[in-house]
């Protein structure tokens, strides 16, 4: 018998996220709704701060971060039930004390400088892959670094990149092998701001706000090679695939926010002489968001549980992914429409989630990415129809 229940502790520490969140978050959802329609960012960095300082305080710092980095390490699943909590609020706000994962492959002066300060806080980094002419073809990227004596030249462009107005720091991808390719000719190098690259903030519909970053003779020590030179594909594709499942994670509790307001709205919105929860049009939207969360929840579950139990969850994770994405955009376009006009308008947040949530379709790995992964491992018989390896 397969046991779905929380035991105590987890349980507690899930009501626990929501409580704080209930109580120090979601309030100040009118407020960023506010700032964002006057062109300004949802929360100012002084109360993102403040919010993070009160997280730390209650236990919720570094929520998957090792124990010997000050972190709570609570693995995989809880991080994923916290994720979906922290989905539940729109509003900017993570819990800190955590770092991309490919940074703990530093050196112990690169730990030092880098690591540690970006999971206390102190620092913010990025992770450049994309290019304009590689987005989920990774294999194709074309920004250069070239060695010069005892430093690497880096030139190129990078676009679409999380965090790279605000990071001060960037993890960049570039060929140093032009023959090899990502077959041992690509290296991720550490490199300041201050080192030369550039940032342009680009325009997108949601809140989301990725940059384009240059490299014009961008100069970095040997020292500042993360990891291996020539093996920078396999470090990239670990920071891609190691946290894919938080992504439908956080989408679940935002849909559940979401279906809670469908359904409060459908028991107070009268037409025709009856709330229109009353009518059976209304009911099979609620009943088929439903089915899809849950659905959605088990296959998130299942692939934080494989990579717990130190499995390859590559296929779970992009199946998760896929459904995941799909699901919250089948959801808040829903809500919006059980809304009515209402729903269309920024007096509600349903329309800001309907933008924000149209980009988990596209990045960490498209839908039609998924698919041919998915595809793929079942035609060369990688996993079985069953979704289980040999």
């Amino acid at each position: 018998m397969v046991d779905f229940a929380l035991n105590e502790e987890e349980e507690l520490m899930r009501k626990s996220v929501r409580a704080f969140l209930e109580k120090e978050v979601i309030p100040l959802e009118s407020e960023v709704l506010r700032n964002e329609r006057e062109g300004r960012p949802g929360l100012p960095t002084e109360d993102i701060k403040a919010l993070r300082a009160k997280a730390r305080k209650s236990g919720f710092w570094g929520i998957n971060t090792p124990e010997e980095y000050g972190g709570a390490n609570l693995g995989p699943v809880m991080s994923a039930i916290i994720a979906a909590e922290a989905g539940r609020t729109f509003v900017p706000f993570s819990f800190g004390g955590s770092a991309d994962n490919i940074l703990y492959a530093g050196n112990d002066q690169q730990k030092q400088q880098y690591l540690i300060p970006t999971i206390e806080g102190e620092r913010r980094s990025c992770f450049a892959i994309t290019e304009p002419g590689a987005g989920s073809d990774a294999r194709s990227i074309k920004t250069r670094a070239v060695k010069d004596g005892s430093d690497w030249v880096i030139n190129g462009e990078k676009i679409f990149i999380t965090g790279g107005n605000e990071a001060d720091f960037v993890m960049v991808f570039a060929v140093t092998d032009k023959e090899k390719g990502a077959d041992g000719g690509v290296t991720c190098f550490i490199v300041d701001r201050d080192m030369g690259w550039t940032s342009t903030p680009i325009p997108t519909m949601g809140q989301w706000g990725p940059a384009a970053l240059s490299f014009v003779d961008v100069r970095v020590p040997e020292s500042n090679v993360l990891g291996e030179v020539g093996k920078g594909f396999e470090l990239a594709m670990s920071w891609i695939g190691q946290g894919r499942y938080m992504i439908p994670a956080r989408a679940i509790g935002s849909a559940e926010r979401l279906l809670d307001m469908a359904i409060e709205h459908s028991k107070n919105r009268v037409s025709m002489g009856h709330p229109i929860a009353e009518y059976q049009a209304i009911q099979w939207q609620i009943a088929d968001s439903h089915v899809e969360i849950e659905s959605s929840k088990l296959l998130t579950l299942r692939a934080a549980w494989s990579v717990a139990q130190g499995v390859d969850a590559r296929h779970v994770s992009s199946v998760a992914k896929l459904h995941g994405s799909i699901m919250a955009n089948n959801v808040v376009d829903r809500v919006l429409q059980i809304h009515g006009g209402m729903g269309y308008t920024k007096e509600l947040p349903i329309e800001r989630w309907y933008r924000e949530l149209r980009l988990l379709r596209i990045f960490e790995g498209t839908d039609e990415i998924q698919r041919r992964t998915i595809a793929r491992n079942l035609i060369k018989g990688h996993v079985n129809s069953d979704g289980f390896g040999h």
